[in-house]
């Protein structure tokens, strides 16, 4: 069932009220006009671009104070549906600081160790929500630790926690085999990272990893990263600054902060999902054919109209429900082989199968 959330100050939702009704309002008067940004786009998926947009751009201009910049983000959004077959339940003592997300139906007996994305430095009412769509989607348990955030904490705080959370699921029972790492956007930066430091801290590797949408170079690469500005939820600019905050005036080498420039040769299969009109495009690309090129196993779909984590519509767009039944079936692939996993004309990279 759909449902909108409002959160915080008033003046924070009735701009967001606003500025929802003006991009509702303009984008039905273009589309009358025949006007669509993409020929294949649905009024809702680009009306939600837009909003998102907007949203965070507002959000970017309250920078200055960030927790005002997070507020705002999470003023207004919606979802549509709630998944009431998914228990949250927040971690207690003991445990890192997170939420595990259980569907009623686990179809895989697997925990999926999910980091979410916002730049490093939100964590909404909409990446909460993601977590959800993978659990009930994929019929697994999702344990999504709430990491550290920037700029108040910079590198190395996230990939401390994020090597913490890893220890934790072994510590409590969980074998290397049953664990698939997964991340979206910096949640997949920091997936990576997290995939790439496992042998230097003593611990073994997942089962599989999965990224979604993954920030894979802090720099700049592709032209993708600016010239898909006009078909994407976030910009090109963002990029530059989260990649600020992370390094919070350490002098640390962009190489060093980019999974790109670490080497995934022996550390299990990596699936990855992009949407051809994401900023992030390019630089995806770029990191699958790194990895196949080092003797990595690594499988790359790309959706050709599709933009940044597409998948957070579930079920209600096609291209949303086929991207996260192939996030099924490769944990399904990854846990028994001679399971079907066959690339397709959405495969660009393919070390896995091929």
């Amino acid at each position: 069932m759909p449902k909108t959330h409002f959160h915080g100050r008033l003046s924070h939702r009735l701009r967001s009220l606003a500025t929802a009704a003006c991009i509702a309002t303009s984008l039905a008067a273009r589309r009358l006009c025949g006007r669509r940004r993409v020929a294949s786009w649905s009024f809702l998926f680009e009306y939600g671009t837009l909003y998102i947009r907007a949203q965070f751009n507002h959000a970017f201009r309250l920078k200055d104070d960030i927790a005002a910049s997070r507020a705002y983000f999470d003023s207004l959004y919606s979802v549509f549906e709630t998944y009431p077959d998914v228990t949250v339940r927040e971690t207690g003592p003991g445990e890192p600081r997170g939420h595990w997300f259980l569907p009623d139906n686990r179809r895989h007996d697997i925990t999926l160790l999910h980091f979410h994305g916002g730049g490093y430095t939100f964590y909404a009412g909409v990446s909460h929500h993601f977590a959800r769509i993978l659990a009930h989607s994929l019929g697994v348990a999702v344990f999504a630790p709430d990491y550290r955030l920037t700029p108040e904490h910079p590198h190395p705080a996230q990939l401390e926690d994020g090597l913490a959370a890893y220890r934790h699921l072994l510590a409590t029972g969980h074998t290397p085999e049953r664990i698939v790492l997964c991340g979206d956007s910096a949640g997949g930066h920091l997936a990576l990272m997290t995939l790439a430091h496992l042998a230097g801290a003593g611990l073994p590797r997942p089962r599989l990893t999965l990224g979604i949408s993954p920030w894979t170079d802090i720099g700049r690469r592709g032209a993708s990263q600016f010239g898909n500005d006009p078909y994407d939820l976030v910009q090109g600019y963002m990029t530059l600054q989260f990649a600020d905050w992370l390094k919070g005036g350490q002098d640390w080498r962009t190489d060093d902060l980019s999974p790109i420039h670490h080497d995934y040769r022996g550390l299990g299969p990596l699936y990855l999902q992009a949407g051809g009109r994401e900023i992030l495009v390019d630089m995806i690309r770029d990191f699958a054919a790194s990895v196949a090129g080092r003797g990595g196993q690594v499988r790359l779909d790309v959706w050709p109209d599709m933009n940044h984590e597409f998948h957070g519509y579930g079920d209600h767009l096609p291209e949303s429900r086929e991207a996260l039944a192939r996030l099924e079936r490769a944990i399904a692939w990854a846990l028994q082989p001679d399971t079907p996993f066959v690339a397709d004309t959405l495969t660009e990279t393919d070390t896995l199968t091929s």
